[in-house]
């Protein structure tokens, strides 16, 4: 069974920092494209970064740009999302993502994605 799981998100303070994890299993993830989504209570999901298995490059949303550092976690077969500078609207339940994107892209688009996980809360207190 393929699985991405997330861990590491948790109650912050405004202007702390969190480091979610993401482990895989099933299957190799080393040449997906990895991303990290996130989805507020009554909003749509969002992209929040991504990053290539070649190079690596990555992409972010311009919300999180400055604040947030994606990178590959080959050990674990995921990734790794740093946040520093957490904002009450960072509040969200953060998914991991995984997809063999055309052209090894870092992209914003979900339906790029064929793997998914469960989530991980994060919380952020004002």
């Amino acid at each position: 069974q393929v699985q991405l799981v997330e861990s590491g998100g948790g109650l912050v303070q405004a202007g702390g920092s969190l480091r979610l994890s993401c482990a895989g299993s099933g299957r190799t993830f080393v040449t997906f494209t990895m991303a990290w989504f996130r989805q507020a209570p009554g909003k749509e999901r969002e992209f929040v970064a991504a990053t290539t298995w070649s190079g690596p490059s990555t992409y972010y949303a311009d919300s999180v740009k400055g604040r947030v550092t994606i990178s590959r976690d080959n050990a674990k077969n995921g990734a790794v999302l740093q946040m520093n500078s957490l904002k009450p609207e960072d509040t969200a339940l953060y998914y991991c993502a995984a997809g063999r994107v055309i052209g090894g892209y870092a992209t914003s688009q979900r339906d790029s994605y064929t793997y998914w996980g469960q989530g991980t809360q994060v919380t952020v207190s004002s």
